[in-house]
């Protein structure tokens, strides 16, 4: 999604890490304060943009015949150089590596940017991230399920709600895609990965979660990185270079503002990733999602927003 969100990797609301790709300080929705940060909204908001726009950079690349799994091990790659000096990592932690959760977290948040990537191939920007945000959904659920967190019949009517928001973007049935299903498919192991990374998150440190997750995609993607891949003229190679960059750098930010922020104040911020996808869509490949398409996605905000709210609530 990453956010992974993709779809970079990532964060999204109280299923939310929003990707914090790899945040794990999530340890409850924390009450939303009366007035939000400039500086918090506008970091947030450029890291959704620079993950949309790293994803443009990724679509225009597969459309040129680079295969979107090599376009995901450059991400996991590149990010993985990036934060290996300033994420604190030991020599007792080298041994974690080993650890089976830390795999199955890292190939979740891998299937879920793979599966972004595949199904912007062939659908618009917005389309896709509307159905990416079945991931609020499956978190909710799996989280209540596999965790024992508390649910609440307010909350999971609104979610219902955004769920309905988002079987108008996908429209089942109705001549969906297999690039829809891609999106779907993507939201699933998003919300899959959030619900791990709670699971993770008293056992290892945030900084730890996020390198860990970066390594070992970049390592399970390596082959791909190797097979026959178009050449890499200048123009690609920025495009390359934007898709990493643009990923690393706004998962980077959002790892930085949760580390000061609570969660309740972050999570309705990661709904700008919608306003995003549908501007760059719109400037970059001149998509404009259709009227349907527009007011599913206006449904998955409110409800998504509103969700958020009561849950900063206690509600």
């Amino acid at each position: 999604m990453n956010g992974i969100r993709a779809a970079g990797f990532a964060p999204l609301p109280p299923f939310s890490c929003a990707l914090p790709c790899g945040n794990a300080g999530i340890r409850g929705v924390q009450p939303i304060p009366q007035q939000f940060s400039i500086r918090t909204v506008a970091m947030v908001v450029a890291a959704m943009f620079m993950i949309v726009g790293g994803d443009a950079a990724a679509t225009v690349l597969t459309t040129a015949g680079f295969p979107q799994v090599f376009i995901a091990w450059t991400r996991f790659a590149l990010a993985t150089v990036l934060l290996a000096p300033i994420c604190g990592l030991t020599l007792p932690e080298l041994r974690l590596f080993v650890d089976w959760r830390l795999a199955l977290r890292a190939l979740l948040i891998v299937c879920g940017i793979v599966s972004v990537l595949t199904a912007l191939k062939t659908e618009s920007m917005a389309n896709v991230f509307g159905g990416f945000f079945v991931g609020p959904v499956v978190s909710y659920f799996l989280s209540a399920l596999l965790l024992r967190e508390r649910i609440t019949l307010l909350r999971t009517l609104l979610l219902l709600v955004s769920f309905m928001g988002v079987l108008i973007v996908v429209r089942p049935g109705f001549g969906m895609t297999a690039g829809m299903g891609f999106a779907v498919l993507a939201g699933c192991f998003h919300g899959a990965y959030l619900v791990a990374t709670r699971w993770l998150a008293g056992s290892f440190r945030p900084r730890f979660l996020l390198f860990s997750q970066l390594a070992i995609g970049a390592l399970v993607l390596l082959p791909f990185a190797i097979a026959p891949i178009p050449d890499v003229t200048p123009t690609a190679f920025g495009l390359i270079t934007i898709s990493a960059v643009g990923s690393a750098a706004g998962n980077l930010i959002l790892v930085l503002v949760n580390r000061t922020t609570p969660a309740g104040v972050v999570a309705p911020l990661i709904y700008s990733q919608l306003i995003a996808a549908m501007v760059i869509g719109w400037l970059v490949f001149a998509e404009w999602p259709d009227r349907p398409t527009l007011v599913g996605l206006v449904i998955i905000m409110i409800a998504g927003l509103s969700s958020v709210w009561f849950a900063g609530r206690g509600r």
